[in-house]
């Protein structure tokens, strides 16, 4: 947890000076490549909730810190070539975010993030808003809809932003809540006209999967999320009440 803390704040208090994993020569890419860049980072960018579908309640709150971690192998090559001095030589791509949830009345939900990926430009932020259909009770799961969206900032190259549509269920049983999910995830990756891009637009398909557990007060959550063919894993770990 304090490891995880160390990266947030680390990458949040970054300064405006170019560091080495600054996405800022995209001009080297070809428009196949962008796309393919454009996948990958629009599944690790986009939102991922990382909690049950139950509802918190007019009084609830679900505050965490969550590291995910997105295996970009693919795009590995290309994000090398868009950073500065080849900074991404990545495979597995880490963003840590601060997230805030709240429980409002009539099943409703909303929740939000922020996050500052260490040593590059790339900041984000994100918010949901869930609708339980289903409260859920000893025998019967609840059951959800949520809307989502997610906005790259910080790159003067590249602007993303992602929306999302999906309905999920989860079952607590005892301190333990599985929940699964479905839904669609929409990006829209707009290229600098300086680098002879063109803007790609595309939906992709989304699965998730995860388990809660509540200690008390502390809480962890651990989810696998699968947009398109690309493989997301995050973890949290935060306070629900």
């Amino acid at each position: 947890m304090k490891k995880i803390a160390f990266l947030f704040c680390a990458a949040a208090c970054a300064s405006g000076a170019a560091t080495a994993g600054d996405i800022n020569t995209l001009y080297r890419l070809s428009q196949d490549e962008f796309r393919i860049m454009s996948e990958d980072m629009g599944a690790a960018l986009s939102y991922k909730s990382v909690m049950p579908t139950e509802s918190l309640g007019i009084l609830g709150f679900d505050v965490g810190l969550v590291v995910s971690s997105t295996d970009v192998s693919r795009s590995s090559a290309i994000l090398y070539n868009a950073s500065n001095n080849g900074g991404l030589d990545i495979n597995t791509l880490f963003v840590p975010k601060l997230m805030v949830a709240k429980g409002f009345p009539f099943g409703v939900d909303v929740a939000g993030f922020y996050s500052a990926l260490p040593t590059t430009n790339i900041r984000l932020m994100g918010a949901e808003v869930r609708y339980a259909l289903v409260e859920g009770d000893t025998f019967v799961p609840a059951v959800a809809v949520r809307g989502a969206f997610s906005k790259l900032s910080g790159v003067e190259q590249w602007s993303m932003d992602t929306k999302s549509l999906d309905i999920s269920a989860s079952k607590g049983f005892a301190m333990l809540t599985p929940y699964a999910g479905v839904g669609m995830v929409w990006v829209n990756s707009s290229p600098q006209a300086s680098t002879g891009l063109k803007a790609e637009s595309f939906s992709k398909l989304k699965y998730f999967a995860g388990v809660n557990f509540n200690l008390g007060l502390f809480n962890l959550a651990l989810e696998t999320d699968k947009t398109g063919s690309t493989s997301t894993f995050s973890f949290k770990g935060g306070f629900r009440f």
